[in-house]
């Protein structure tokens, strides 16, 4: 491991950021590097600009993939090498369109979790439905996290390391327990196989994302289908059966109410609850408004 890498490591950690977001950096500086051949610290403000280009133009990834990227960037440029010459004009984040998520119908939630291969994919399903939790947060949920008494489910340093409880139903904790005498997890409810990551580790948060693409595909559901399409159909249900925002917001983990309200323009009993203007006047049919009036003079 390179010191300068071991250094972006140590201020990741010292910030308390997820493992998720950790890779995430690193893998994007890495990246960076390869692509110039050198050592980030001897590049500047001309080589982001490059490699942003780069990205966008020939690798062709999407607007908010390419944020992630240069969200790493200006850690690394800002926080760990604190590089004044580097102005946050040379770190520009793309404009990326903003776009309502997937949502799926409660009978498409059906199929998929029918389709699933086997009990651990068909819970993994359930869990994300059925508490609308983020991928990684499912993925290190440990057997200990499922409260049977309380009917909870502790989620534990989620996003912006904020921990929260989630309700638990009848029909979820009857699976779990069919999944536990079926796999007898001993310390993650979720563990990864003996010759991957070893039997007392977790699965993998790409294993969760493999989980819901299989069962949308065996499903034979055509829409862009992943972990957050179950989170976002989880508060849109919600949403559409009477649930208030401030609650959805709770479940769901979110630090700001305005993060929930994108669920409203999602919801169809809110989309079709608001009187439309035009049911409001009266318009003559087609045939009678074609006929001439009395003193039409042409």
């Amino acid at each position: 491991m390179t010191p300068l890498r071991q250094r972006m490591l140590d201020e990741l950690q010292r910030r308390n950021y997820s493992p998720a977001t950790t890779r995430g950096y690193i893998l994007a500086i890495k990246q960076f590097a390869e692509y110039f051949g050198k050592s980030p610290e001897g590049l500047g403000g001309e080589e982001i600009r490059q490699f942003e280009l780069y990205l966008l133009k020939e690798k062709k990834l999407a607007p908010g993939t390419v944020e992630g990227r240069m969200s790493a960037l200006r850690f690394l440029y800002k926080k760990v090498l604190k590089r004044r010459d580097i102005a946050y004009d040379d770190l520009v984040f793309p404009k990326t369109p903003r776009k309502l998520p997937t949502v799926l119908s409660p009978e498409e939630i059906v199929r998929m979790i029918e389709a699933a291969p086997n009990l651990m994919h068909r819970t993994i399903l359930m869990v994300l439905y059925g508490t609308g939790i983020r991928r990684t947060e499912a993925s290190q949920l440990k057997v200990s996290d499922i409260d049977s008494e309380r009917m909870v489910i502790h989620i534990h340093h989620g996003k912006g390391s904020r921990d929260r409880d989630v309700p638990m139903t009848p029909k979820l904790l009857d699976n779990l327990r069919e999944y536990w005498r079926w796999k007898k997890p001993k310390v993650f409810l979720f563990p990864s196989t003996e010759g991957h990551r070893g039997g007392e580790q977790p699965i993998s948060d790409k294993t969760v994302w493999y989980a819901c693409k299989e069962a949308a595909a065996r499903a034979g559901i055509s829409k862009r289908i992943g972990p957050h399409t179950l989170r976002h159909s989880f508060a849109t249900h919600l949403m559409e059966a009477g649930t208030d925002l401030r609650t959805i917001q709770l479940l769901m983990g979110h630090a700001h109410l305005e993060h929930t309200t994108l669920y409203l323009h999602l919801s169809q009993r809110h989309l079709h609850a608001a009187a439309n203007p035009l049911d409001q006047i009266n318009v003559a049919s087609h045939s009678a408004s074609r006929k001439r009036p009395e003193n039409y003079k042409a």
